[in-house]
């Protein structure tokens, strides 16, 4: 039982026979619990601060095609055509600098998303401010998710394929995330330092250089304030997002 609410049991007057106040008291408990849209979301966990509510888009704003993002039993589903939802709350003024982030996602097969940080609104295209954080187990890009996409890269490759171009690869067997499995995404910006971590494991660990990470980056690509995107792909993907949780440093 959470704390707060066996603390509340406790204090519960019910001058009744001990039986009927044990089955009174669990009722109420119990319909206290279920209406809640979820307790351990509504806890601060270590100072994370949740910014997607589970119950419908507020605080977030979609550019082009803003039917791609729903939300649906409690999760935000990404599915359709090019778009990107980016945060626009209240927290911490809607930008942050250094951070950390935590995200909870599933992908399905062939799907493609991605998490920016340090980006702004833009009403179309890919988000010319700031980097990604890929997210893709199995969809045609060779870049997986772990990735700081274009700049250090987790690169799954098919058989006579070649690496791609833009930044450094790390060849791997498959992606640290599986379909239809919920993955942890751990994002950590401190000054120039970047590091991102799968389900605990550190695929990332990247500080950006002066002037820019430079291998082909657009000028926007470096570390500066902004706020965070969730990307919708293209028609054929869908990525689900259960948790997305910021700590600002």
């Amino acid at each position: 039982m959470y704390p707060e609410l066996r603390n509340f049991y406790e204090q519960i007057p019910c001058p009744l026979h001990p039986m009927k106040i044990s089955r009174i008291c669990f009722l109420f408990l119990f319909l206290l619990v279920a209406a809640l849209p979820s307790v351990s979301k509504l806890r601060a966990e270590d100072g994370f601060i949740e910014l997607f509510n589970g119950k419908n888009l507020d605080g977030w704003k979609a550019s082009e095609n803003p039917g791609s993002f729903s939300v649906k039993d409690g999760e935000l589903v990404v599915k359709g055509p090019r778009g990107h939802l980016f945060y626009i709350g209240d927290v911490h003024g809607g930008k942050f600098k250094d951070f950390e982030l935590k995200v909870r996602a599933k992908t399905w097969p062939g799907a493609n998303s991605g998490v920016y940080f340090h980006t702004e609104f833009q009403p179309e295209g890919w988000p010319a401010k700031g980097y990604e954080c890929q997210v893709n187990s199995t969809h045609k890009d060779p870049k997986k998710t772990g990735s700081l996409y274009g700049i250090r890269n987790i690169v799954v490759l098919k058989e006579g394929e070649q690496e791609p171009k833009g930044g450094l690869n790390t060849i791997r067997a498959k992606s640290p995330s599986t379909d239809g499995e919920w993955f942890d995404y751990h994002i950590i910006v401190r000054g120039k330092h970047i590091v991102i971590q799968v389900n605990g494991e550190t695929t990332v660990d990247y500080t950006e250089p002066e002037g820019g990470p430079g291998e082909g980056a657009t000028d926007g690509r470096r570390v500066s304030e902004g706020t965070f995107a969730i990307q919708a792909h293209d028609p054929d993907s869908e990525v689900h997002y259960q948790s997305i949780a910021v700590k600002p440093l």
